[in-house]
């Protein structure tokens, strides 16, 4: 049975409209995959630059603490060594005032004659040499010249060898020196140093630890004194 055009037409329209149904129908459903895939792209891109911002910001506070660390390292060294100057500071003043405290020796005539006694034959002991110059300050020539005598005998009697002592005419001890003794053998070239600044540096350095105990205490992270 033949269509006729109208019916023709008709059947035309229904396809056009079913085909245009069908496009539409896709293109929502790609439109809304589209959508789907955005979302899902966008909320993956956000929460990687949010790991990323976290991992600065993680990053950066480690940083800050670190350097609070390091700040707070610095200054609590800085001030442990202002500690240790102001504590030696104090030692070495007390050594000071020790060695300004020996001028008072030197006044007392008798304690003084055996000092110096001591100090030659120390000195002698050491040297143990038969020809010996003394260099003493210019004010103790006369006590040091009267003392040789009893000096070279005692060092007879304790090492069965004569000594020749002499005071150096023209050489001083530096007029600054608190006093006691030098001692020149073989035309200067040994030398024994016994002034009491010297015995006191010996002593001092040998007894360092047992006075920074006896001002400040023990150092309880001292395993060792000498």
């Amino acid at each position: 049975m033949a269509l006729s055009d109208a019916d023709v037409q008709k059947q035309i329209k229904h396809m056009m409209a079913f085909i245009e149904q069908e496009a539409n129908e896709k293109a929502e459903e790609i439109d809304a995959k589209a959508e789907e895939e955005f979302n899902i792209e966008k909320g993956r891109l956000v929460q990687q630059q949010r790991l990323k911002i976290m991992e600065y910001y993680e990053k950066k506070e480690k940083q800050v603490e670190l350097q609070k660390k390091i700040q707070s390292s610095n200054m609590l060294n800085q001030a442990r060594l202002k500690v240790l100057k102001v504590r030696e500071d104090h030692v070495y003043q007390v050594l000071d005032d020790a060695r300004k405290r020996l001028g008072e020796v030197t006044r007392n005539t008798p304690k003084y004659s055996e000092i110096l006694k001591s100090l030659i034959l120390q000195g002698l002991y050491q040297l143990f040499e038969t020809n010996v110059s003394v260099r003493v300050r210019a004010q103790d020539k006369a006590l040091v010249e009267s003392l040789l005598p009893d000096v070279s005998k005692k060092y007879k009697d304790a090492i069965g060898k004569e000594v020749v002592l002499k005071v150096d005419p023209e050489n001083n001890l530096p007029a600054d020196t608190t006093g006691g003794i030098e001692l020149y053998a073989h035309g200067g070239r040994i030398k024994i140093s016994n002034t009491l600044e010297a015995r006191l540096g010996l002593i001092s350095a040998q007894l360092l630890p047992q006075i920074r105990t006896a001002l400040f205490g023990r150092n309880a992270n001292r395993k060792f004194t000498d």
